[in-house]
Protein backbone atom coordinates (compact mmCIF):
# COMPACT_ATOMS: atom_id res chain seq x y z
CA UNK A 1 0.00 0.00 0.00
CA UNK A 2 1.27 3.45 -0.90
CA UNK A 3 1.39 6.45 1.37
CA UNK A 4 -0.63 9.61 0.84
CA UNK A 5 0.02 11.65 -2.26
CA UNK A 6 2.86 14.12 -1.77
CA UNK A 7 2.05 17.81 -1.60
CA UNK A 8 2.34 19.21 -5.13
CA UNK A 9 4.82 22.01 -4.57
CA UNK A 10 6.60 23.79 -7.40
CA UNK A 11 9.75 21.72 -6.79
CA UNK A 12 7.81 18.44 -6.65
CA UNK A 13 6.11 19.37 -9.92
CA UNK A 14 9.49 20.19 -11.51
CA UNK A 15 10.90 16.77 -10.56
CA UNK A 16 7.78 14.93 -11.71
CA UNK A 17 7.61 16.80 -15.00
CA UNK A 18 11.26 15.99 -15.77
CA UNK A 19 10.05 12.47 -16.58
CA UNK A 20 7.56 13.59 -19.24
CA UNK A 21 10.14 14.03 -22.01
CA UNK A 22 10.41 10.25 -22.24
CA UNK A 23 7.95 8.47 -19.92
CA UNK A 24 9.66 5.09 -20.39
CA UNK A 25 13.11 6.41 -19.54
CA UNK A 26 14.94 5.63 -16.34
CA UNK A 27 16.58 8.73 -14.91
CA UNK A 28 19.13 8.93 -12.13
CA UNK A 29 19.36 11.67 -9.55
CA UNK A 30 22.11 13.75 -11.14
CA UNK A 31 20.20 13.81 -14.45
CA UNK A 32 17.12 15.14 -12.68
CA UNK A 33 19.24 17.70 -10.82
CA UNK A 34 20.68 18.90 -14.15
CA UNK A 35 17.24 19.00 -15.80
CA UNK A 36 15.55 20.93 -13.00
CA UNK A 37 18.41 23.05 -11.66
CA UNK A 38 17.39 22.04 -8.14
CA UNK A 39 19.85 21.14 -5.39
CA UNK A 40 20.49 17.48 -4.47
CA UNK A 41 19.10 18.15 -0.99
CA UNK A 42 15.82 19.10 -2.64
CA UNK A 43 15.66 16.46 -5.37
CA UNK A 44 16.46 13.28 -3.44
CA UNK A 45 13.78 13.72 -0.73
CA UNK A 46 11.22 14.46 -3.45
CA UNK A 47 12.23 11.30 -5.33
CA UNK A 48 11.81 9.34 -2.11
CA UNK A 49 8.32 10.79 -1.54
CA UNK A 50 7.30 10.10 -5.15
CA UNK A 51 8.45 6.49 -4.78
CA UNK A 52 6.53 6.23 -1.51
CA UNK A 53 3.40 7.50 -3.24
CA UNK A 54 3.77 4.89 -5.98
CA UNK A 55 4.36 7.48 -8.70
CA UNK A 56 7.96 6.31 -9.30
CA UNK A 57 9.78 3.03 -8.96
CA UNK A 58 13.50 2.87 -8.33
CA UNK A 59 16.28 0.36 -8.76
CA UNK A 60 20.03 0.38 -8.17
CA UNK A 61 22.47 0.38 -11.05
CA UNK A 62 23.79 -3.06 -11.93
CA UNK A 63 27.18 -3.66 -10.33
CA UNK A 64 28.83 -4.30 -13.72
CA UNK A 65 27.57 -0.94 -15.06
CA UNK A 66 29.34 1.13 -12.42
CA UNK A 67 32.66 1.85 -14.10
CA UNK A 68 33.89 4.50 -11.67
CA UNK A 69 34.08 2.20 -8.68
CA UNK A 70 32.07 4.74 -6.70
CA UNK A 71 28.55 4.51 -5.42
CA UNK A 72 26.08 2.91 -7.78
CA UNK A 73 23.43 5.11 -9.31
CA UNK A 74 19.78 4.70 -8.40
CA UNK A 75 17.45 4.84 -11.41
CA UNK A 76 13.89 6.16 -11.21
CA UNK A 77 11.01 5.53 -13.60
CA UNK A 78 7.39 6.69 -13.77
CA UNK A 79 4.67 4.23 -12.89
CA UNK A 80 1.29 4.41 -14.65
CA UNK A 81 -0.03 6.41 -11.65
CA UNK A 82 2.99 8.70 -11.91
CA UNK A 83 2.44 9.16 -15.64
CA UNK A 84 -1.22 10.07 -15.10
CA UNK A 85 -0.30 12.51 -12.32
CA UNK A 86 2.52 14.11 -14.32
CA UNK A 87 0.24 14.63 -17.32
CA UNK A 88 -2.49 16.18 -15.12
CA UNK A 89 0.08 18.46 -13.47
CA UNK A 90 1.46 19.52 -16.86
CA UNK A 91 -2.05 20.29 -18.12
CA UNK A 92 -2.82 22.26 -14.95
CA UNK A 93 0.44 24.21 -15.24
CA UNK A 94 -0.31 25.00 -18.90
CA UNK A 95 -3.80 26.19 -17.96
CA UNK A 96 -2.44 28.39 -15.15
CA UNK A 97 0.09 29.91 -17.55
CA UNK A 98 -2.61 30.67 -20.13
CA UNK A 99 -4.89 32.15 -17.48
CA UNK A 100 -2.07 34.33 -16.14
CA UNK A 101 -1.20 35.51 -19.64
CA UNK A 102 -4.86 36.29 -20.36
CA UNK A 103 -5.22 38.16 -17.06
CA UNK A 104 -2.07 40.18 -17.74
CA UNK A 105 -3.26 41.02 -21.26
CA UNK A 106 -6.69 42.04 -19.95
CA UNK A 107 -5.11 44.19 -17.21
CA UNK A 108 -2.75 45.80 -19.72
CA UNK A 109 -5.63 46.55 -22.12
CA UNK A 110 -7.71 48.05 -19.28
CA UNK A 111 -4.80 50.28 -18.33
CA UNK A 112 -4.79 51.70 -21.87
CA UNK A 113 -8.36 52.96 -21.56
Amino acid sequence: MHSMSPKMTTTTRMVLLSFLQDPDAELYGRQIIAMTGLAPGTVYPILSRLCGAGWLVDRPEHASASSTGGARRRYYQLTSDGWDTARREQAAADLRARMTATKETTTWAADLR
